[in-house]
């Protein structure tokens, strides 16, 4: 069990670090609520003990480290070690999905470039879907299309993340959109960094980003209904308010170099309010198709990781699961542009 001291640490922590996933959390029930905070805050000092220090391969061998001592027992005198160990002992949490996370983060410290897609889902599947596979494990939902679902939402989130700091990235010498698809416009890499800017042909890079997590956040919101009931509302409003970022970019004309998105306290609010109405509405809408597509192939190593074993097998096609998809994602866009439309005349 998590010491209640260790709790308020981490909620401190995660407060002041992550806004956004703080107002998320805050609709979640305590019982999930505080071993998320734990989790999240772990995670998330975790990734700033790596990105902030300059000796980066000494910061992933502490954090390996640390992890060895969390699942041997002995955490190191830490707030967030010693309840990430509680979680481990708890939960029986499986270690790969830490271990995910953790070289993702060495992925990070070597400065790793992804020329493809696919290379760079495989990064969002270790520094964030792991996050998500790890949530569902502290909701005791171990379904392999739950799961999958969770994947999805977590590599939408981080490819919103990286929509927003492609220029404060690049500043930083950090280059995360795929280079494939900068030499398809032409763009050298090592120009782009060197001189950072918004243009007709950067436009095109992070508007296809956003669309591929547009499309990742309407096959999540199928998982949502697997989960149990009290924890939609804290999941749907994490789904919305990390959208609506992607919403703000494109409100900003795909300026991610010189403007950083940001959402106001409104907004917020209505995507909580919209949260709160899309879990009581999910006890009554048929559960959708999208729930059985079949993981992302960057991600499956983290539902087999996670699931417990199944005999179920489902016969939606990929093909029907993706249209579906795509009726999903149509009526999302209309229901946030109601729901930004109402904010700004608060």
């Amino acid at each position: 069990m998590i010491d209640p001291s260790d709790i308020d640490h981490c909620r401190d922590a995660i407060r002041h670090g992550s806004r956004s996933f703080h107002a998320a959390s805050s609709l979640l029930p305590a019982r999930v609520r505080d071993p998320v905070l734990a989790l999240y805050a772990f995670c998330r000092l975790a990734d700033d003990q790596v990105d902030l220090q300059l000796e980066k391969s000494a910061a992933v061998q502490s954090l390996r480290e640390r992890l060895e001592f969390v699942y041997e027992g002995r955490p190191r005198n830490l707030a967030a070690d010693r309840a990430f160990a509680a979680i481990v002992e708890d939960y029986a949490m499986p270690r790969a999905l830490p271990e995910a996370l953790l070289e993702g983060l060495s992925w990070d410290a070597m400065g790793r470039r992804y020329t493809t897609l696919s290379e760079l889902s495989g990064y969002a599947a270790r520094v964030a879907a792991s996050v998500g596979a790890m949530m569902c494990v502290l909701m005791q939902v171990r379904d392999r299309d739950a799961l999958a679902r969770a994947c999805d939402l977590g590599v939408a989130m981080q490819f919103t993340n990286i929509a927003r700091d492609v220029g404060e990235d690049a500043r930083e010498n950090r280059l995360y959109l795929p280079l494939d698809w900068l030499h398809e416009l032409d763009i050298d890499p090592e120009n782009f960094l060197f001189d950072p800017h918004p243009s007709d042909r950067t436009t095109p890079l992070v508007r296809r980003l956003l669309d591929h997590a547009d499309t990742l956040y309407a096959r999540s919101e199928a998982g949502i209904s697997a989960l149990p009931f009290d924890c939609r509302a804290g999941i749907f409003s994490a789904r919305y308010i990390y959208a609506g970022i992607g919403g703000r970019i494109r409100a900003n004309g795909y300026d991610a170099i010189t403007r950083r998105a940001r959402t106001g306290i409104a907004q917020k609010i209505g995507w909580l309010g919209l949260s709160a109405a899309r879990s009581l509405a999910s006890v009554a809408t048929p559960q959708s198709s999208i729930l059985y597509a079949k993981p992302l192939p960057e991600t499956a190593f983290l539902v087999d990781a996670a699931a417990e074993p199944s005999v179920k097998t489902h016969s939606w096609s990929d093909t029907l699961c993706t249209a579906f998809t795509q009726l999903a994602h149509a009526d999302n866009s209309r229901k946030n542009a109601f729901v930004e439309s109402a904010a700004r005349f608060k």
